[in-house]
């Protein structure tokens, strides 16, 4: 791929990486209750979720979806009424369960399972993909080949992006040691992952942004 098509690829690409989004939320959530790392481990289940997506739009199958109403409102529907699970169970976690330590393995792929679902509930992300990547494609070179340098340069950012907001998180979690504190920002994050369910069911399929 050009030099100058990956300078304008990467920072649009690491923008949309970074935009605050609910697995984003979900990090930063994840990193105050559980550390840093484990909120990283989280993130794979996001990156599965995307490299399936990448894979689908590389192959045209996205077609399907764009093309299909019904699809599409399933998708969108089981989405947000998943995150609207999540959200109901943030706002009632209570703030002694949220301090207790938690190393179980069961709980870690738990969170990987959970990152990787509120990824695959959203439709509009492999519509992104459909549209965004596909800018960055020479007509005039190997499609598949470009798709794939172009995917492994997104999961990479993305990665990135994990990292960021689960350390923005670890920053937060001693000020929120206190129980008051730390359900404040449950029912905040609780708040905004319904915020983001709504949006969600009122997304349309031609509409723009993830």
């Amino acid at each position: 791929m050009k030099t100058e098509t990956l300078l304008i690829f990467l920072p649009a690409c690491f923008a949309l990486n970074m935009a605050p989004g609910p697995n984003n939320l979900l990090s930063v959530s994840n990193a105050t209750r559980h550390g840093f790392g484990v909120a990283c481990l989280a993130g794979a289940g996001r990156l599965l979720a995307f490299a399936a997506m990448i894979a689908i739009a590389a192959t045209g199958l996205a077609v399907v979806l764009q093309a299909s109403e019904a699809l599409f409102l399933a998708i969108k529907v089981a989405g947000a009424f998943y995150l609207f699970y999540l959200a109901l169970q943030l706002w009632r976690t209570a703030p002694a369960e949220a301090q207790a330590p938690v190393a179980c393995r069961r709980t870690r792929w738990g969170l990987v399972r959970q990152e990787f679902w509120v990824a695959a509930g959203n439709p509009k992300a492999i519509l992104i993909f459909t549209a965004f990547l596909p800018q960055f494609i020479d007509a005039t070179a190997p499609a598949m080949a470009q798709f794939a340098e172009l995917g492994a340069w997104f999961l990479l950012l993305e990665w990135v992006a994990i990292a960021a907001y689960a350390a923005i998180g670890s920053h937060l979690r001693r000020w929120f040691a206190a129980p008051r504190r730390r359900q404040w920002f449950n029912r905040v994050c609780a708040a905004l992952l319904g915020t983001a369910g709504v949006g969600l069911l009122a997304a349309r399929r031609s509409a723009g942004g993830g």
